[in-house]
């Protein structure tokens, strides 16, 4: 299933650059986790992001979030359980909470680093008991006791942590037994189109190449991820949204407005505007849509997992079925 774009909007739209921003030196954190992205400089953007234009920027954005919360959504349906309170982890101003109803849940709790973007649709009516936290989401169990929480979900946020496995032992450590984890991250093919023409450009132009586009998990590695954090009942499906632009130049301008300029650590400050420009022509020249337009994917991995429980359901032993495979063939 693809996202449809309306490009006309940005048919008069001026071109901003989306990647430049302040650089800071890599460095190991105090619990001696190498630093991949800048999560101060990271906070910033989505700061400005949610306060653009008094949040009308950012707003005009959320087409790929909404379209993600809305798949996910799905999938939370699917399982057939009221729950007291979910998590909102990395909920942004709520793409995913503003779907819950009554019937699934009373109460969400919505925890984001950026305060801007946390309470950019602050007079948006809920369906449910809606509480906000302002934290970063590295550091989850300073705000979430242990075994506290029946569900914590988290809609696009994961992919800019630098210690994922530390996470999610930390999203299983704050869940019940039983408790349910349902998520939706960036996969390692996102924005292939844009990676490729970046790097072909600054290649040819400037002699060498640098990262544009931030490192993101292979869907590979997902479910060894889960299963070494300690979840069960394992889920992983991988889904795709494509979405159209007249050009990389919009692209890059609507990725400034939803906060997910470059944010790794060392990053360049720019690109020159040559370089830009001939990545621009290789993107339409190897990506280009016959009507002119170019297309950008973003590769979704969902994922579901569970906390072990005594009451789960569990593999029966090897040796103790019931029936002969070759009855059944």
């Amino acid at each position: 299933m693809s996202l449809l774009r309306v490009i006309a909007r940005h048919a008069s739209r001026p071109w901003t650059r989306a990647f430049a921003s302040e650089s800071s030196p890599s460095f190991p954190s105090a619990t001696g986790v190498y630093q991949v992205f800048d999560r101060a400089a990271k906070r910033k953007q989505r700061d400005r992001a949610a306060s653009r234009d008094a949040g009308v920027g950012s707003r005009t954005v959320d087409y790929v979030r909404d379209e993600v919360a809305d798949r996910m959504m799905e999938r939370l349906l699917d399982i057939k359980r009221k729950f007291d309170t979910i998590v909102d982890l990395g909920s942004g101003p709520g793409h995913f909470s503003k779907l819950l109803e009554p019937e699934k849940t009373r109460k969400v709790l919505m925890i984001d680093s950026s305060e801007a973007m946390l309470n950019r649709d602050s007079d948006e009516e809920f369906e449910v008991e809606l509480e906000r936290v302002h934290a970063d989401e590295e550091n989850l169990l300073d705000v979430l006791p242990r075994n506290s929480q029946e569900a914590i979900v988290s809609c696009l946020s994961l992919h800019w942590v630098n210690d994922l496995p530390g996470v999610l032992v930390q999203i299983k450590e704050a869940l019940k037994p039983d408790g349910l984890f349902l998520g939706a991250m960036f996969g390692g093919d996102t924005l292939f189109e844009l990676r490729t023409a970046l790097q072909l450009a600054e290649g040819d132009r400037e002699g060498g190449i640098s990262p544009h586009i931030s490192p993101m998990t292979d869907t590979k590695d997902i479910s060894n991820l889960l299963s070494r954090a300690g979840f069960t009942l394992l889920t992983v499906d991988i889904d795709e949204v494509c979405v159209g632009y007249p050009s990389m130049w919009e692209l890059l301008e609507d990725l400034r407005d939803m906060g997910e300029s470059n944010a790794v650590v060392g990053r360049r400050h720019f690109l020159h505007r040559d370089t830009l420009a001939a990545a621009s022509a290789i993107y339409k020249e190897l990506h280009g849509n016959e009507d002119g337009s170019v297309p950008a994917t973003f590769q979704i991995i969902y994922m579901i997992g569970w906390k072990p429980s005594p009451n789960q359901p569990k593999a029966l032993e090897p040796g103790s079925a019931q029936t002969n495979l070759k009855d059944v063939l």
